[in-house]
Parts: structure tokens; sequence; C-alpha cells
């Protein structure tokens, strides 16, 4: 099984535990989206202002694949990504509201690395 610790930039340190409060705890995550960016499709001649673009982050991509995708429970799904119940909920919850929001505002979205993520490989018996 091959593990990659995959974590933003945060200042000039690039440290992880920079912040008040509790550190971040590393969450798992089965694949980095192979398609990291959706813009709204405009009919011909439409003409659009900019608006800032819409950020959801590799954790809350994986927890809405999980809970909304394969149908699991939060549970389930915390258990997959190494972290409570109750952070499931939060980054399902977080998801949608971008998700919905990009949607209905015509915002373009783009799935980021936000928090340190652990990549897990699937094991493959040979």
């Amino acid at each position: 099984m091959a593990i990659e610790l995959i974590a933003p930039e945060r200042g000039p340190k690039r440290g992880l535990h920079r912040r008040r409060g509790r550190p971040w705890k590393p969450r798992w995550i089965s694949e980095i989206p192979s398609i990291r960016h959706f813009a709204p499709f405009l009919p011909q001649g439409a003409i659009m202002e900019p608006k800032e673009p819409i950020l959801l982050s590799y954790d809350e991509f994986e927890a809405l694949r999980l809970v909304d995708g394969e149908d699991l429970s939060q549970e389930e799904a915390a258990k997959r990504m190494g972290v409570s119940r109750g952070t499931v909920w939060r980054l399902v919850a977080s998801g949608r509201k971008k998700i919905i929001k990009a949607i209905s505002e015509g915002r373009e979205l783009f799935i980021v690395p936000q928090a340190p993520v652990m990549l897990r490989e699937e094991e493959t018996e040979d």
C-alpha cells in the first residue's frame, strides 16, 4: 500500500500546526480527482460578469463521494477517512453548499487541496 501526504502550503514556513486550536488531522482519501475544474456553460453571445470561483477541498470531495456517490453512512465514511462522524457531517454539509452555490450563481468550481490528506492506494492481489 502506497501512502502519500498531500498538504497545502501554509504561509512562509508551510507548517500544518500554525493555527490556534487543535492541529489538523490528516484525512484519508482514495484518489485525487482527475477533473478538478468545472465552469458554467454560457449560451453563445451571453456575457456574464466574472465572479470569484468556489473552492471545494479534496476532503470535502471525498466525503461527498463516499456519502452521496457510494451511499455509505456518515459513520462508514468517517472510518474510511480516519476522522469523526461529526467531521464527515461538516465536510458533506460544506461541500453541498459550495456545489449548489457554484451551480445557482454560475461560478467556476475548483477542487483543491486545502487540508492535509493522506492518499491511500488500494492494495492489489498478485
